[in-house]
């Protein structure tokens, strides 16, 4: 009965759900369809008759009402089926009684209801009333649904009031189900009943009685009686738990383990391609086209248990693995504890053992948690580290590894501290006090320029002092005495970037007196004596290097053991008029823009020191600026002794490229990125003009003194002021006595290269009445330094004049002077580098003549070059070259090759003349293939020449070397690359030639030379004529990871800056607003994400220029809340950079007092302060 009682109401519930608002008729013919179904057996309505007949007979006997004769019919054919009835009756009795504790408060809520109900009339219930029953196959539908109703309504009043329905405690006459013909148009509108008309029950479970859960089910509609379930949002990949998906290694995919073949293959082997089966066909598969999975899906089986373990057996693999590389080091670390090498690449393994997955994880989730944990990698670090350090407590390497890893978590005066007492333990390591001052500069907490000088200072006197041999217990290392030269160079680049320009010019005027002008009686002593005795010089009064009538050291002392000095009253005539002062040009401009202009003259007119005139009885108390005088306790502890004479030559022209004389000279990698803080390395200049003959200034992104200009401003060399164009004249003439030859000749190329560039610039700015004086000035001391005895065949000399009268237009003169050097050299030019060099100049200017009278030229040019391979001496140009003779000079070219790649191969210091004309000779015979064959044939010797050196390259550090140092193999290959890259530019420029060739070229060149400006700059000029960003992007992604330069990193920058540039002058209407026409597609985002990744390199986060430009970059944007916080992690890193303080103030007007504020609290120079602006603005 419980159970039809159930079903009973659930197939109520179901008919009425699924019911139509056409006809409420619920049990005509085609609505009992569901009777069809094959899952309604005939056993199961054998069943439901019995427990009908069975309700029937309880309700006749103990209801009052009269019995019908259906009822009467049921009792007399159910007799055969007694014992079976009342068996289950006991079982169905003891079930009842088990659930009754459980729905006791459900029982008396349905007494109640059937109590009410059954107060109801019976007129209604008579209509349900109807004949018939379940056997009665030949009985319509109506009377067979009659039937069962009634039967229902017996059971219903049997089983008691645990669950009745209104219908079935009425008269059992009439029809069950009540017809309503009125139809309700909310049944279309909302596409379902009312939940009113819809009768309540409680679904247990999913399924239904009478069906084959096996093989079918039904789908509820409505809402489910479960509990429901949270919506789980999907999601993105940025997500913390999918960026470490993103982090955890991939299944290892292998092949067949063959073994490797030399030869190559022209297609990806597949795994066990050639052992696959083809598959059966049978009658689950006909075709052949199911794999065996497949297979056994289709016929009901699952895999075998070793397939099922297939999968779990890869990460076992990979954990078996680590576990045996831990366990190997750990071994092998143990057996070698003294290897340090092996000790790093257990350190640097960490890494890769908590990107593993579920190594160590001891619990579920730990994996990601530790995965994201890098506190945890640090410590596991830190302790290998210790015990490293343990086994091996004399290892600086060691050493510097634990405090870069303790930088994350230990305080700044604690990291301070362990310097120091690493710094104790080994005062004569060079490297290791370079880095103690990178870090001492860095720490904006502790910073300020005093301190960090004394540092210096500190740093070389105990450095001299192991030199010298004083420190006993710690001997000289090799290559200090290098390295001392180049911390010298660093203090005073950093004094200069921190705007104390006295000190950094003071410190060079004193290493040279101390070096170049050191009286005989003090050579011997210690570094720390003969500081001592320079002393009283330096604070005698007597002029320095650079000031009008400096005579040095030596002569000074002499002549005090004589008695002293014989002053002589100078003529007033000499006074010349001072220039003028003025700070404030204009004071309607706002405040800031005062400050930045005033401060900026003031820079450029006062970086030399401030010494009182004797002539004008001045004393120390008349200067206006107590800053300006530098004491010796500013410079006494950072003098160094240089015995070496290339290093005493590359002091001199370290100070000339100091004060912005293009010496050629290139600060030391150790310190180069460091004094970078403006942007000429971008600038072209004339070079896309003139690819062949442009001049290379060479200044390497690194400003000199007196220069604190806007960022994006072109590097010209303008010169200085009057007072600062003469110290620079006295330093050239104290110092080109002390060399001679190739070292003097380079002096002389140098200033008069450095009066070219002022030229140059009056070219550029077309400033006619500039240009004519300086012209002037220019052509005087070529002349001058031309009559000299020792510079009559300086051919470098002849080349510079030459060119001189080439760029003032005077073509015929400078002619002449080629002709005249060329013909003094007499015959065998060939095998003189300085005549090739003058030859391959004088052709190039030929050759870059107007496009009209190019093909003159060209025969000029091929006259010079052909000339030059004859033994005969040159004569000047009078036709066209005969074929016998450029035959003739190509097989002079060849020989000539040949001799020279063969002397080449040696190369020791001996062999540095060789090298050199190896250069010459490559780039003359390079431009006389392309005059006489062409492009191709020239291109041909480059990759002669390029193979046979490339086997003998040395390993070096990036970039061209100083002129000062012997040239190498590698730098004869780049100097000849750039030769190639020039010439193709060229021949670009002047025919149609595709840009394969040429980017070809470039990539290869800058494969080996990453920190070569000039080739960078051709690259990136070359790739922003093409629309295809993604080879460039490539290029310069392989490049940043396989290089330390930070070149790549600033070219790929500018790079994609050019780029954005591109796309906004096209969107720009009128020049005014952007349009987004074109789409940026991530530009600014990748430029961004650029400047930060160098930012994070190991010379990227202490470059000025670095940071300079990525704040340009973000105000550009708009964006000065961001760009504020990036000034301020700028100052983290480069807390000295003056430069970076004044675009703050340019770029965050409102900010300025803070900023001053700052730079005076960290000790910066400020020349003009904001009190004294206040008393300007007043008058």
């Amino acid at each position: 009965m419980i159970k039809y009682k159930h079903y009973r109401s659930r197939g109520l519930a179901y008919l009425v759900h699924h019911g139509t608002p056409q006809s409420r008729q619920l049990c005509p013919a085609h609505k009992l369809d569901w009777l069809s179904n094959p899952s309604f057996c005939v056993e199961t309505v054998t069943t439901l008759s019995q427990q009908t007949e069975e309700a029937a007979a309880l309700v006749s006997e103990g209801s009052p009402l009269t019995r019908s004769p259906l009822k009467s019919e049921l009792s007399d054919e159910s007799d055969s089926n007694r014992n079976l009835r009342q068996a289950s009756r006991k079982k169905k009795k003891e079930k009842k009684k088990k659930r009754k504790h459980q729905h006791h408060k459900k029982t008396k809520r349905k007494r109640g209801q059937s109590s009410s109900s059954g107060s109801e009339p019976d007129t209604d219930s008579e209509k349900d009333k109807s004949p018939g029953g379940l056997r009665g196959r030949n009985r319509g539908p109506e009377t067979l649904c009659q039937e069962k109703n009634a039967a229902a309504a017996a059971a219903a009043a049997a089983a008691g009031p645990r669950c009745v329905w209104l219908e079935d405690i009425q008269a059992l006459t009439g029809e069950t189900f009540r017809t309503d013909k009125k139809p309700d148009p909310a049944n279309w509108e909302y596409k379902s009943l009312y939940r009113g008309d819809i009768a309540r029950y409680k679904r247990k479970g999913d399924s239904c009685l009478g069906i084959n859960p096996k093989k079918q089910c039904i789908s509820w509609e409505g809402a489910s009686t479960g509990k429901k379930r949270a919506h789980k949002h999907v999601e993105r990949y940025f997500t913390k738990k999918n960026v470490g998906l993103m982090n955890a290694d991939g299944v290892a995919v292998s092949s067949k383990t063959d073994p490797p073949s030399s030869a190559p293959i022209s297609f990806i082997p597949v795994k066990d391609s050639d052992d696959v089966v083809p598959p059966v066909t049978t009658w689950l598969n006909p075709l052949g086209i199911y794999d065996q999975s497949t297979t056994q899906w289709l016929q009901g089986q699952g895999p075998s248990e070793q397939e099922s373990k297939q999968p779990d057996s890869q990460p076992d693999r990979e954990d078996t693995l680590l576990k045996a590389r831990v366990e190997e080091f750990n071994r092998r670390v143990r057996e070698n504890p003294r290897d340090t090498q092996l000790w790093m690449a257990f350190v640097a393994f960490q890494d890769e053992v908590m990107r593993s997955p579920g190594l160590y994880a001891i619990e579920e989730g730990e994996q990601e948690k530790r995965k994201r944990s890098l506190k945890l990698i640090l410590e596991k670090k830190l302790a290998i580290l210790e015990r490293a350090i343990d086994s091996n407590p004399s290892s600086v390497d060691l050493k510097l590894a634990k405090l870069k890893l303790c930088t994350e978590f230990w305080e700044p005066s604690t990291l301070v501290k362990e310097w120091q007492k690493l710094i104790f333990l080994h005062p004569n390591n060079t490297a290791l006090w370079q880095k103690y001052l990178l870090f001492c500069q860095s720490q904006f907490s502790t910073f300020s320029i005093s301190k960090i000088h004394s540092l210096y200072g500190k740093c070389l006197s105990t450095l001299s002092a192991v030199k010298d041999g004083s420190i006993l217990s710690h001997p000289e290392l090799p290559g200090t005495e290098e390295a001392m030269f180049a911390l010298f160079l660093q203090q005073c680049h950093f004094l200069r970037q921190a705007g104390h320009a006295e000190k950094a010019v003071s410190l060079f005027q004193a290493m040279v007196d101390f070096t170049f002008f050191k009286p005989d009686s003090v050579k011997d002593l210690p570094t720390r004596g003969q500081v001592e005795f320079f002393e009283p010089f330096w604070d005698s009064g007597e002029p320095r290097a650079g000031e009008k009538g400096a005579r040095g050291w030596r002569a000074w002392m002499h002549q005090q053991e004589r008695g002293g000095w014989v002053v002589i009253n100078p003529d007033d005539d000499d006074d010349e008029p001072e220039e003028d002062d003025q700070d404030i040009r204009d004071k309607t401009l706002p405040r800031w823009q005062i400050w930045l202009a005033a401060e900026r003259s003031r820079d450029q007119r006062h970086w030399r020191p401030w010494r009182p005139d004797k002539t004008k009885k001045q004393t120390e108390e008349d200067c206006e600026d107590p800053e300006r005088q530098v004491l010796f306790d500013d410079i006494g502890q950072s003098l160094i002794r240089l015995s070496s004479q290339a290093l005493q030559f590359q002091l001199i022209v370290a100070f000339l490229q100091f004060l912005g004389v293009p010496a050629g000279f290139s600060p030391p990698a150790s310190c180069l990125y460091l004094a970078m803080d403006e942007n000429s390395i971008f600038d072209n200049g004339l070079y896309d003009e003139q690819p062949l003959t442009v001049l290379n200034l060479s200044f390497s992104g690194v400003s000199c003194v007196g220069r604190t200009d806007q960022l994006g401003c072109r590097r010209w060399t303008r010169g200085h002021s009057r007072e600062g164009e003469e110290f620079i004249r006295n330093i050239f003439h104290l110092v080109m006595p002390l060399f001679s030859g190739r070292e003097r000749s380079q002096l002389c190329s140098s200033w008069l290269r450095y009066e070219i560039a002022k030229v140059i610039w009056c070219l550029h700015t077309k400033n006619k009445k500039r240009l004519k004086s300086r012209g002037k000035n220019c052509k005087k001391l070529a002349k001058n330094l031309l009559k000299e005895p020792e510079n009559c065949n300086n051919f470098c000399l002849w080349k510079q004049y030459a060119h001189l009268e080439w760029l003032l237009g005077n073509t015929e003169d400078a002619r002449k002077v080629f002709d005249t050097a060329l013909s003094t050299a007499g015959s065998g030019e060939l095998k003189d580098p300085e005549v090739c060099e003058l030859s391959l100049l004088y052709a190039e200017l030929e050759l870059e003549l107007a496009p009209d009278t190019r093909v003159a030229t060209a025969a000029r040019a091929v006259h010079i070059l052909t000339r030059l391979a004859e033994s005969s001496p040159y004569g000047p140009y009078t036709g066209q070259v005969l074929a016998i003779n450029i035959l003739k000079a190509r097989k002079a070219y060849e020989h000539a090759l040949q001799d020279c790649l063969c002397e080449g191969r040696v190369s020791d210091p001996a062999a540095t003349a060789s090298l050199n004309h190896l250069v010459s000779v490559v780039k003359c015979f390079m431009l006389f293939q392309y005059l006489t064959i062409g492009i191709d044939a020239a291109v041909q010797i480059y990759e002669q020449v390029f193979a046979k050196l490339k086997g003998s390259l040395s390993p070096e550090g990036p970039g061209l070397e100083a002129s000062a140092c012997p040239p190498s193999v590698s730098s004869v290959l780049e100097a000849v690359t750039l030769m190639h890259t020039s010439l193709l530019r060229f021949h670009m420029k002047v025919s149609v030639y595709p840009l394969a060739p040429l980017r070809q070229a470039l990539s290869e060149a800058l494969k080996l030379y990453p920190g070569n400006q000039v080739l960078w700059r051709s690259y990136v000029q070359l790739q922003s004529k093409s629309h295809s960003a993604s080879k460039t992007r490539r290029f310069f992604g392989a490049i940043t990871r396989s290089s330390e330069p930070l070149e790549p990193w600033l070219f790929a920058i500018e790079a994609e800056k050019m780029r954005k540039r591109l796309v906004e002058t096209v969107q720009r209407v009128d020049g005014r607003e952007v349009y987004a026409t074109i789409p940026e597609t991530g530009l600014t985002h990748r430029i961004r994400a650029l400047f930060e990744n160098a930012i994070r390199s190991e010379h990227g986060s202490q470059c000025p220029l670095l940071w300079r430009m990525y704040l340009s970059f973000l105000v550009s944007l708009g964006n000065k809340d961001r760009s504020k916080g990036v000034f301020y992690k700028a100052l983290q890193s480069c807390p000295w950079a003056k430069a970076l303080y004044m675009d703050a103030v340019e770029y965050f007007p409102d900010e300025m007092q803070e900023i001053l504020d700052l730079m005076t609290e960290k000790e910066l120079r400020v020349r003009l302060p904001l009190e004294e602006l206040e008393l300007l603005l007043e008058d």
